[in-house]
């Protein structure tokens, strides 16, 4: 195998407000909101050397939520976070503003969840 090209540093979801939206992901990773913010770029602080959340603003009528399993406003990515029970999980991060997407295509072994601007999000058990 060839050595790699790079490093997965981020992934940056786009929405109309960086702050309030690195906080929702921040209750779910643990993951502190970096010092060093910006009014249109937050990111989460991973604690290592691995890859963290980042969250870039778009303005409110540029933006568009990600319809899924539809096709009109395709999501163009997901983050999955394990949980080792997905009870528990789905409790928390209703609780603190998720929506529990109507579409749950295996709800034994993951479940879709929107963020408060309607990204999806997978909790999946854990093994």
């Amino acid at each position: 195998m060839d050595a790699p090209i790079a490093t997965f540093s981020l992934a940056a979801l786009d929405c109309p407000h960086p702050l309030e939206l690195a906080r929702f992901y921040s209750r779910i990773t643990g993951w502190p909101i970096a010092t060093q913010t910006h009014d249109d770029w937050v990111e989460l602080e991973s604690g290592g050397p691995g890859p963290t959340l980042a969250f870039q603003k778009i303005e409110q009528g540029e933006y568009r939520a990600p319809e899924w399993p539809g096709q009109e406003h395709p999501q163009r990515m997901h983050v999955d976070f394990d949980v080792p029970d997905l009870d528990a999980g789905e409790t928390a991060v209703l609780a603190i503003g998720a929506r529990k997407h109507d579409v749950q295509p295996m709800p034994d072994s993951f479940r879709v969840f929107l963020d408060p601007v309607g990204h999806p999000f997978c909790l999946v058990r854990g093994v």
